[in-house]
This record gives C-alpha cells, structure tokens and sequence, in this order.
C-alpha cells in the first residue's frame, strides 16, 4: 500500500511530537514493505502540494495532536481548502495528546468520524494515545521509549489499512484509571509536578506566577 500522510501539527518540524512519533510508526509501514509521502501542514510551502496529494491518494492517514478537546486551527484552516472527494478514498487518524486516559480524547475522536464525512471519505479508525505530552522534554532514550510502540502500529496500518483491530483498541491504554491511580495523580499534580511547572516556566523566563490572573 501507498499512504499519504500529513503531520497536522502547527509546530514546526523539529519541535512537533507528531513528527516524532510519525519516524517510528513510519518504520513499521516500511517493514511492512509499504510506502508513504508525508507533508507537514505548519510548512504553508507544503500546502499546494498536499491538496494535490490529497486529490491523487485512496489512502490517507492524519496524525493530529490534541490541545484540550481541540484539533489544531492551523490544520483546520487546510482541511477547509480541500475539495470533497467521494470516490472511496479512507482516511484514518493518529491522535495524540498529553492526558494519559483514553476517555480524554474521545470527543476529538467523535469529530474526525465527522470530518471523514464532511470531506466525502470513509472512515479508517482514530488510532488514540495519550500521555506524550514529556516527549520534547525528556532524553532521547526516553523519547525513543514512549514513541517505539508506534513501530507496531505501523507494521498494523500497513498490513490493515485502516485501525479497527483489537490491537489498535488496546494500544490506547486505561480508558479511565482507578479511583486510587486518579487520587494518587492530583496528590502529585499539586506536589511534585506542581513544583515541574514552576521550575520550566522560570527556564522559559516567565516572571509572573502560574496562578496570575491579570483580567479576573
């Protein structure tokens, strides 16, 4: 199979966790013996190029990172930019994002079943993943941890098509966790991470505190 892949986040390339992620399950399409194009849609240079694309693949596969409950603008203004094709092509669907509970990104998903519609596809499945919000932050060793199980999925869409199998449903994680997993993260949430967040925000040269509320 070939694929045409688009990397929908705004982020330029070399700080995008989609595009790393998009490396890994890459690898395990060309395993698969599959070929693919990809294009990234922060590069407006890419767009004449990626309509065209997207005019000439059956099989187009749209890696998307979730911002609370919301699908990138940027990507968005594209999508609107596409004509409607109606003659069978699939699109299927990388989300991820940094909230580790599947349940967190399944209203982003209930919206891409739509969108297939509206631009006249059918719909290929939302691969759905979180928990990668560290992946710019952290070593290379662990990037390459959180992002290899992508490597599987890949070799999974190349030999599918599409991301309906029980392997992709499980590769989402808890769905929700237990009482005393949710517990324990607020614990840690106003504690230790609490403390994570002060310490990035001073690297990255914020003066004001988290909590400032200049227009309450």
């Amino acid at each position: 199979m070939h694929a045409l892949i688009i990397n929908g986040s705004p982020r330029v390339k070399k700080l995008s966790n989609t595009d790393k992620i998009l490396d890994k399950f890459e690898a395990g399409m060309a395993e698969k013996g599959a070929t693919f194009t990809r294009y990234e849609v922060s590069d407006r240079k890419q767009w004449d190029d990626m309509r065209k694309a997207f005019g000439e693949n059956k099989n187009i596969l749209i890696a998307i990172p979730l911002y609370v409950e919301n699908i990138p603008g940027l990507l968005i203004e594209f999508l609107e930019t596409l004509t409607p094709k109606n003659d069978g092509t699939e699109i299927a669907f990388i989300l991820q994002g940094g909230f580790a509970e599947g349940v967190q990104l399944r209203c982003g998903e209930a919206y891409l079943k739509i969108l297939t519609e509206k631009l006249g596809c059918k719909y290929a499945g939302t691969l759905v993943k979180g928990d990668n919000f560290g992946i710019r932050f952290v070593d290379e060793k662990t990037v390459q941890k959180i992002t290899g199980a992508y490597t599987d999925m890949g070799r999974e869409y190349a030999e599918c098509g599409n991301f309906f199998s029980e392997k992709c449903a499980k590769f989402t994680g808890p769905e929700i966790f237990p009482v005393h997993i949710r517990l324990l993260v607020g614990i840690i949430f106003k504690t230790l991470a609490k403390r994570g967040f002060k310490k990035a925000a001073k690297d990255w040269g914020c003066t004001k505190p988290l909590n400032y509320r200049p227009y309450k």
